[in-house]
């Protein structure tokens, strides 16, 4: 079940209907239930390793804190289930495919895929989140849960389960086990949000994915076409995984939960870290806190430094999806921190002007989409090839073109940017009476609808992130 969908709306009316009837224990069960038909609403069978999981990681979390002498075992135990279910669903295809090729460089027959597994959706979020769980436990951060149904919902939450925010045992845990009650004020809040989210992924992400298609579908586009399509992608992935954050969050605030901030506004970044402090927060500070800093972090030399950070990307780029591009991804990024780490050793680039490191940041996240969308390594090495020099100048139109009618559909989120600053999604909200709020509330969500609308594109796609 997606989002943008009417058994959507539809599903998620009759579970608020429901939800807000029953006390706080029934609403838990209740929740639970609903999450498991949202998950295998099309493919049932998803729910085997979402079930699996679940009762592992609960009964290895319980396990650690019985027998103490033995946590170590119970951790491995976990992670290794975990690691498991990413390498055969995820995982599997990818290294056959890999083997293949080695095995062909000595004219030996290749290996049969005899499992043809498919990716189960959300699969990388809710067991990096379990795995989470599990290393907190171990580390003392938080204790088992005990309450298994508090557990499974905390693994399963359907407005979080499919694409994030990853959160934390001891940020939903404790909310979980709170009685929530009904706040008229969230509930506005809430659905702002949701319209808002649905406009990003509706008008902005899904019209700008057919430019963004249209140009990575053609065999050489010249480069300002190119970089053209780069430009559209990059407002696509944004607005579509920023605009299903929204969604999630204000369907988890309307059930009385608060998720995680994911994004702020990550496209003013003044460097390569700032872009990571401001984009999929809850992933780059999972893989800080778990990944990174174990690998000892920046407490040790410089080269060993350098390693970890570029181990910790390089398993972000995997992360995202079993195939060379991502990795490069990964690496690519880890470089341009080590870069900026060292230019900042030098002292360089400290006096340019704020919107010179903003826009020469964003060049080098578009770099970065190119690498990200591009699948095909010698598709990849072409578009690299590119010269502007080369190109004709109806070329040049065209990719005008192109990127201003993507600016064009992005422009609410420039406004946003613009309006909201750095932090705070809505800060002029704090500013306004109640009368005042419900009013500007209102007239936005009017706007929003009619834009969704009016706006909306013809070609729907499904979220980006819900292939990792």
């Amino acid at each position: 079940m997606i989002f943008h969908s009417i058994e959507y709306i539809a599903f998620f009316a009759l579970v608020l209907a429901v939800y807000w009837q029953l006390p706080r224990a029934a609403q838990n069960l209740f929740i639970v239930a609903a999450s498991y038909v949202f998950y295998g609403w099309e493919h049932p069978w998803f729910l085997i390793p979402l079930a699996v999981s679940t009762v592992v990681d609960f009964s290895c979390g319980l396990a650690m804190e019985r027998f103490p002498t033995r946590r170590r075992l119970f951790l491995i135990v976990s992670i290794a289930v975990s690691v498991a279910l990413l390498g055969t669903f995820k995982y599997y295809a990818f290294a056959l495919e890999n083997v293949n090729a080695l095995l062909s460089v000595g004219h030996i027959p290749p290996l049969r895929d005899m499992w043809r597994l498919a990716l189960p959706v959300g699969l990388s979020f809710y067991t990096f989140q379990s795995i989470g769980y599990i290393v907190d436990v171990y580390r003392g951060k938080v204790r088992a849960e005990r309450d298994f149904i508090e557990y499974a919902l905390y693994v399963s939450f359907f407005p979080q389960l499919v694409a994030g925010p990853i959160e934390r045992a001891g940020h939903m845990l404790p909310q979980y086990r709170t009685p929530r009650t009904f706040d008229p004020g969230a509930w506005r809040d809430a659905l702002t949000l949701m319209l808002w989210g649905f406009f990003k992924k509706l008008v902005i992400a899904d019209q700008t994915a057919i430019v963004a298609n249209k140009v990575f579908s053609l065999s050489e586009p010249s480069f300002p076409v190119l970089w053209a399509g780069v430009f559209a992608f990059a407002i696509q992935i944004y607005a579509d995984f920023s605009g299903y954050t929204d969604i999630a969050r204000a369907s988890a605030r309307l059930l009385g939960i608060e998720l995680m901030e994911n994004f702020r506004q990550p496209y003013l970044a003044s460097s390569p870290s700032d872009f990571w402090r401001r984009w999929h927060i809850s992933l780059s500070t999972w893989l800080r806190d778990f990944i990174y800093i174990p690998l000892g972090g920046s407490r040790c030399g410089t080269v060993r430094n350098s390693f970890n950070l570029l181990a910790t990307f390089t398993l972000s780029g995997l992360w995202h999806g079993a195939s060379w591009n991502y990795v490069l991804w990964g690496i690519y990024w880890g470089l341009l921190i080590l870069a900026e780490r060292f230019f900042s050793w030098l002292r360089f680039g400290k006096g340019l002007p704020l919107a010179v490191r903003i826009g020469f940041t964003f060049l080098l996240t578009c770099a970065g989409w190119l690498l990200f969308r591009e699948r095909s390594l010698p598709q990849l090495i072409r578009d690299l090839n590119q010269s502007p020099f080369t190109a004709p100048g109806t070329q040049w139109q065209v990719g005008i073109y192109l990127s201003v009618l993507c600016l064009f559909y992005a422009a609410p989120i420039v406004v946003q940017m613009v309006i909201d600053g750095r932090e705070r999604s809505w800060p002029a909200a704090a500013k306004l009476n109640r009368t005042r709020l419900f009013v500007a509330q209102t007239a936005l969500a009017s706007l929003l609808l009619a834009g969704i609308v009016i706006g909306r594109s013809v070609v729907a796609s499904d979220f980006i992130y819900f292939q990792f």
